[in-house]
């Protein structure tokens, strides 16, 4: 090889090694100068994490500051799709893993027996199947967010997946809080319960101001939890965090604390509605009732002091997950979660009657003077045809005789308010219109405004209503029916009390409400209690006077029809009612639900209660005089401290 050619040779070799530092330079350049703050921002996001923090959820308080739902700990292993490593054996390993800890089969395809599957899975979980390989896809959607695979597991297997963190990547187990309540099936139906933020859902509450909540979020179902959800969540705050490898921390950064949610002292006495559901219960054994209500309220403020439907529920399974007796309370005939108070609607039988007594007074159509007579039967003629309209006493073969309002109120005399109300012979009466409008100023046929979820209308009716919905023109029987509170009429429990609330207290109709204050997390009052006058009637102070008295003679009178309502030194006025429904048996009589309510002291009211047991076509021969009654005079007595009669043979 000629010299020519090696120095040929070496600047071949030496250009080579020239252009090969040059472009390392240029790569070294890129990483380090053009590219620095992208790799940078890259290694800090492995290196350094920004964590939120849950706000705690506001809890709820009795009106004597008793405790009724605590936050407590739960442990749930969850998922950070963007941490799994890119292949798809470690990532199955991993679901492998998993599915041994946790009892969670891999795919829909491959199924675990029961007993295997842990009983505390959550009940309002993400997924619409158990499975990890769709949970893991799902995760995918937001794979920067921790997406729950199982929740409330217990302490001891929460470590067991901890130890294997290290070989798990992308899984992480936290403590976040869940509901405790205390009394269970007590104030279930008020408080309601939590569950998982559905997809239909979901946009509602992202768009709602300066909000915070994630797609993993539990949020208020039903009940306070989840009309007051705005008050009781609270704001996030944030950690800021160093991590290894793992990404377990291995140091704290910075902390912004989370603003914790306010939390709701109510009207609720907790000692009060347990003594009142042990009463209703009692009462609902006795009658052999499957479904019954009791509300005890204050007439001159529209607080309610107790609000029980039976059957309820235990709401701590919706915290707990326990799916199985989920499923046992959704396909239960006796409608379990279904607020009755609220919710249910019924014929208010002669408890209506306080409403065309109060129009007919205050109309001028009748006066105390007025009186007619029942012979416990009459027979109204009607298109060609005679329609018989009894009155309730005419199953002992006699009537009332001529009675006025006092009377028919204090007996409760069908015959009185048929005719006052939709006439007789050459008496016009108050008519239908006159009825409707006296009824929706006692606040029948809409809500109340409770601060409860699901609360029905009720139904006043018109002629308009009978002919869109049955194509049949309104009959002066329809109003004879109405004015006792048959036919079409509908009332909810809650209407009915706060109806008589505002004959009790001299014709103010208030908003009921079970929140007295709101408190934040150091105890300052935000909200304070304020009464909320819905309207004042438009009936006279001596009308009401007069309704009052007929009222009282219904308890304290000599022929009054719930004299077991009674209480020693304490005057009591009240109103029994008997709700025919269904068709008649074979011996001619009809289901019906019995009422009772009540309002004491009479001359200056501190408190009302309602009492309803349910009819059905089981359960026949219920009358608000012998069954409804004795359990709202226990419902007194508990309020005023006063013990129960002693026992007769």
């Amino acid at each position: 090889m000629s010299p020519w050619e090696v120095r040929l040779r070496l600047l071949v070799v030496r250009v080579a090694v020239l252009a090969a530092f040059l472009v390392l330079a240029v790569q070294l350049w890129q990483l380090q100068i053009v590219h620095r703050q992208e790799y940078q921002e890259s290694a800090d996001n492995l290196r350094f994490r920004v964590e939120a923090v849950d706000a705690p959820r506001g809890v709820f308080y009795d009106r004597n500051l008793q405790l009724l739902v605590t936050n407590v700990p739960k442990y749930v292993v969850s998922l950070v799709s963007a941490r799994l490593p890119d292949s798809p054996e470690q990532v199955r390993a991993i679901q492998e893993r998993l599915s041994s800890l946790l009892g969670i089969p891999v795919s829909a395809s491959v199924s675990l027996p029961v007993a295997s599957l842990p009983s505390d899975r959550a009940l309002a979980a993400p997924a619409p199947t158990r499975d990890l390989e769709s949970m893991f896809a799902a995760a995918e959607k937001r794979p920067f967010e921790a997406y729950p695979l199982a929740e409330n597991i217990g302490r001891q297997l929460a470590f067991v997946v901890m130890e294997d963190l290290p070989s798990l990547p992308g899984v992480t187990v936290e403590i976040q809080p869940t509901r405790q309540y205390a009394d269970g099936s007590l104030f279930a139906h008020i408080l309601g319960y939590m569950g998982r933020i559905g997809p239909e859902t979901l946009q509602k509450y992202l768009s709602k101001p300066n909000s915070d909540y994630t797609q993993n979020d539990l949020v208020g179902y039903a009940g306070l939890e989840s009309t007051m959800e705005a008050e009781l969540h609270g704001h996030r705050g944030r950690r800021f965090i160093e991590v290894d490898a793992y990404g377990r921390k291995v140091a704290d950064l910075d902390y912004e604390a989370p603003q914790p949610g306010h939390s709701l002292i109510l009207t609720l006495d907790r000692a009060l509605q347990a003594r009142t559901e042990q009463a209703l219960r009692a009462g609902m054994t006795a009658a052999k009732s499957k479904a019954a209500v009791a509300i005890v309220m204050s007439p001159k403020t529209g607080e309610l002091l107790s609000l029980v439907s039976l059957p309820s529920y235990d709401n701590n399974i919706f915290a707990q997950g326990r799916v199985d007796e989920y499923a046992q309370l959704t396909n239960d005939p006796t409608l379990p979660m279904f607020d009755r108070a609220i919710a249910g609607q019924y014929p208010p039988g002669s408890t209506f009657k306080i409403v065309p007594a109060s129009a007919g007074l205050q109309e001028g159509v009748i006066t105390t003077n007025t009186t007619f007579r029942c012979d416990g039967i009459m027979n109204l003629e009607s298109f060609g045809a005679i329609w018989p309209f009894y009155c309730w006493i005419s199953q002992y073969h006699w009537g009332h005789g001529n009675v006025n309002v006092i009377g028919a109120l204090e007996q409760s005399c069908d015959i009185f308010f048929y005719q006052m109300t939709g006439g007789w012979e050459d008496f016009a009466g108050l008519g239908l219109d006159n009825l409707v409008r006296y009824a929706h100023m006692f606040g029948l046929g809409a809500p109340t405004g409770v601060e409860l979820s699901g609360e029905a209308n009720g139904l006043v009716p018109t002629a308009r209503y009978k002919r869109l919905n049955y194509n049949e023109s309104w009959t002066t029987g329809d109003t004879y029916n109405a004015a006792i509170g048959q036919g079409f009429v509908l009332v909810t429990p809650l209407q009915l009390i706060n109806a008589l609330s505002s004959v009790a207290n001299g014709g103010t109709l208030y908003r009921p409400q079970v929140i007295r204050e709101i408190v934040d997390a150091d105890g300052n009052v935000v909200r304070p209690f304020e009464p909320k006058v819905i309207r004042t009637l438009d009936v006279s102070p001596e009308v009401l006077a007069i309704v009052r008295e007929g009222l009282r003679r219904v308890v304290e009178g000599p022929v009054g029809t719930a004299p077991t309502a009674q209480l020693p030194g304490i005057a009591v006025a009240g109103k029994t009612g008997t709700a025919e429904i269904g068709e008649r048996d074979a011996e001619g009589k009809r289901p019906s639900h019995a009422w009772f309510m009540a309002f004491a002291p009479v001359e200056n009211p501190e408190v009302a209660v309602l009492v309803l047991l349910e009819g059905s076509e089981s359960v026949v021969g219920l009358e608000g005089s012998g069954t409804a009654a004795p359990i709202g005079a226990t419902l007194l007595r508990a309020y005023f401290g006063l013990p129960e009669p002693a026992a007769t043979d």
